[in-house]
């Protein structure tokens, strides 16, 4: 009787064991950058913090941008579980006037893509 108890026992731990799902989950500090009000022809370079959240190695298969003035950069290596990353976004910042401007994540996180947002005012160029 101790031997078929056991056997359930391990039975049962092996099935849940197999029921947890390997992973990726990613979690973003913050899901919109402000630029505020920034400078004509400033530095337009702003990060998006996120970390894996889930149990299994995340890639950052594709990040794109709704214009050709935003730019971001996703991470090439993939982040380990309980690690950290960056998606970089360069905007250019020689277009004055208000940004709004939308970037697509697409990982092995989720069959849905992320969507972040960039937003802020370029000021007019100075002396014109």
């Amino acid at each position: 009787m101790k031997k078929l108890m056991l056997l359930l026992f391990v039975s049962l731990m092996t099935v849940n064991l197999m029921a947890q799902e390997k992973k990726a989950a990613i979690t973003f500090e913050s899901d919109v950058v402000d630029y505020g009000e920034i400078d004509y022809g400033s530095d337009g370079v702003r990060e998006f913090a996120f970390k894996n959240t889930g149990n299994d190695v995340l890639i950052i298969a594709r990040v794109y941008s709704t214009c050709g003035c935003t730019i971001p950069k996703k991470p090439e290596a993939p982040i380990q579980p309980g690690e950290s990353g960056v998606i970089e976004v360069k905007y250019d910042t020689k277009r004055p006037g208000p940004i709004r401007k939308t970037i697509t994540v697409y990982s092995n996180a989720s069959e849905t893509p992320y969507t972040l947002k960039i937003k802020g005012v370029v000021k007019p160029q100075s002396g014109k």
